[in-house]
């Protein structure tokens, strides 16, 4: 799995803020109440309501590797479609591009 270029130039440049997130990012994955799939599937619709596209493919490739299917992949970014609109169908073929390729 491949981070996005974003976050490879954050890690390589700002080091020393790159680190406590990522420290932060896994304390809270570990006080988490949800499985590793439902979580990256929930992580995937915030991302496809706040046009993070940059971050899809990871994730994507993430919640596949937790065993998450196609179909739910699609279910975790249309599931922000009545609240947010169809700017979440931007997501659509960077997530499944990202499945179907691994």
């Amino acid at each position: 799995m491949q981070v996005s270029k974003a976050f490879s130039v954050f890690a390589k440049e700002v080091p020393e803020v790159q680190g406590p997130w990522m420290e932060m990012v896994q304390k809270l994955d570990t006080a988490s109440g949800l499985d590793k799939k439902i979580k990256e599937l929930a992580y995937i619709a915030v991302m496809a309501v706040m046009r993070l596209e940059s971050g899809l493919p990871f994730h994507v490739q993430l919640a596949k590797s937790h065993g998450a299917t196609r179909e739910e992949i699609i279910s975790s970014i249309l599931v922000g479609l009545p609240a947010a609109g169809n700017v979440v169908i931007q997501s659509l073929p960077i997530a499944l591009e990202a499945y179907d390729n691994e």
